[in-house]
């Protein structure tokens, strides 16, 4: 499993791997709803940004991660980011996440269309097992990761601590390389209501 930081693009959104470029607009898309950040590991709001932003190339350079800024098409505007990371290709194996979008981005075609481009290149690349987890305190977004088709593997009691300092159980969900054709039909289908 080799994945590269590339574009990806479809017709509602392009994830630009970060760049220096991108700095000032990704910082823009995540300064607000500071609500949404307390069940993250890191936040990326006001001061937070600049330690979250390094953090993110420094994974980005030992290979480890893939962060992208989440371009909306039908704007241009920036309106959140995700990524791959957790990149372990001894084992063909990585994680979809480190997800946030601005308010206005969430609930129509971002998230999907997010989803179906990184599972996409994770797959193509040699993937077996792609994992999503989430805080399990969040039902909205565990609802969302089910609702893309991946299997439920449980909770992870005291697995991370937050930025705030709770000490987080993550729910664990999982894309085989066997679900992914069920998957990629079954985003493929959601998306096509957007259209």
């Amino acid at each position: 499993m080799k994945l590269s930081p590339v574009v990806l693009e479809d017709r509602f959104v392009r994830l630009e791997p970060f760049n220096a470029g991108l700095e000032d607009e990704m910082r823009a898309a995540l300064d607000c709803d500071p609500e949404a950040w307390n069940g993250m590991v890191s936040a990326a709001y006001g001061e937070h940004f600049d330690s979250w932003w390094a953090a993110a190339l420094k994974a980005m350079s030992v290979g480890s991660r893939i962060a992208y800024a989440v371009r909306r098409l039908s704007d241009a505007a920036v309106v959140g980011t995700t990524s791959l990371y957790e990149i372990k290709p001894e084992h063909r194996r990585c994680e979809v996440g480190s997800t946030f979008y601005r308010p206005g981005a969430r609930g129509g075609p971002v998230n999907p269309a997010c989803k179906r481009l990184l599972l996409g290149h994770a797959f193509d690349a040699g993937a077996v097992r792609v994992e999503i987890i989430t805080d399990a305190l969040n039902a909205a977004s565990a609802a969302a990761i089910r609702k893309l088709g991946a299997r439920d593997e449980g909770v992870l009691r005291k697995h991370k601590i937050t930025w705030t300092g709770r000490i987080r159980d993550t729910a664990q969900f999982v894309v085989l390389d066997d679900d992914w054709p069920e998957v990629r039909r079954r985003l493929d289908a959601r998306l096509e209501t957007f259209a």
